[in-house]
């Protein structure tokens, strides 16, 4: 599929990974922003998805990477009958993303907490290269911000500048206890943060623009419970 592809074509690639481990409310409530990021934003060319001044994206939320394999799939990283073959033996679609094993996955993601400190890496690699156009995004769920380490880089971001990384946050109300006050807990560290409509297209484009030079940005996608 080439990049004329449309949301209505990724929810149709939707279907064809199927299994226990499809974990699909984690996943489908994280379409809107993966689309809009890769139809509208990110500068990654499937055709060469190793080029240095590309844009990072990272899915720290790897053990839902349905709609993430879905939305590759669509944009050409490659092929959609790969789509039939997760969770099979043999094939390249694993429950988690597997840098090695898949084209456009920039980190091998499933045990949470981890991107976040990894974009907070790469965003502080690529400026010590000298590389300032390119930017790091990182998605997160609600959830996952309860481990620590994501906390530790939330920290450290802020204090080093990095105006280059930006943190996606798919809030779907899943968290026990509830991690809903992102205003105040990432903005009291330093962060720019905006929060969205998780479903609203536009609004998730103009949020995802923003870049801040002296501070990292927190972009948070709301998904209304029951809306995934």
């Amino acid at each position: 599929m080439d990049t004329r592809a449309t949301l209505a074509d990724v929810t149709a690639l939707l279907r064809a990974a199927t299994g226990d481990e499809k974990h699909a409310e984690s996943s489908t409530s994280t379409l809107d922003a993966l689309w809009v990021l890769y139809d509208r934003v990110l500068r990654i060319d499937p055709r060469d998805p190793t080029a240095e001044d590309r844009d990072r994206f990272i899915l720290s939320k790897g053990h839902g990477p349905i709609s993430f394999y879905a939305v590759l799939a669509a944009k050409g990283f490659f092929p959609v009958t790969w789509l039939d073959t997760f969770l099979r033996h043999g094939g390249h679609l694993g429950s988690h993303p597997d840098r090695t094993q898949v084209p456009g996955v920039e980190a091998s993601t499933g045990s949470l907490g981890h991107g976040l400190p990894i974009a907070a890496g790469v965003a502080l690699a690529l400026r010590a290269k000298g590389l300032t156009s390119p930017r790091v995004f990182v998605l997160c769920g609600d959830a996952e911000l309860n481990e620590g380490s994501n906390w530790e880089a939330i920290l450290l971001a802020p204090e080093h500048r990095l105006g280059n990384l930006t943190l996606l946050v798919v809030d779907n109300h899943s968290s026990e206890p509830d991690m809903s006050h992102w205003r105040e807990r990432l903005g009291g560290f330093g962060w720019a943060v905006h929060i969205v409509d998780g479903h609203d297209h536009d609004a998730l484009e103009a949020a995802f623009r923003i870049r801040h030079e002296e501070r990292p940005t927190a972009v948070v996608a709301d998904i209304p419970e029951g809306e995934w």
